[in-house]
């Protein structure tokens, strides 16, 4: 599944805040979530319109990484 390269950050928590994470707080233009399946997991999206590619695939890779999948099956989950 190819990435939607127009997303915007908060869509981005939002779509992920549906599934496992929750958001625990926002300090200015960054959102932070945090999941607490099998051990507690914090990320940090930019609130950015659009968010830049390369930083799209960096949030994907560490939430693949933390549940031991692949980018493309978080991607097609959130998607």
């Amino acid at each position: 599944m190819k990435i939607p390269r127009s997303i915007s950050g908060a869509v981005l928590a939002k779509k992920l805040e549906k599934s496992v994470y929750t958001i625990t707080r926002q300090s200015g233009s960054h959102i932070r979530l945090t999941s607490q399946l099998s051990e507690e997991h914090p990320i940090t999206i930019p609130r950015h319109d659009p968010l830049k590619v390369g930083t799209l695939s960096s949030i994907l890779n560490a939430v693949a990484e933390h549940f031991l999948t692949t980018k493309e099956e978080i991607a097609k989950d959130i998607f």
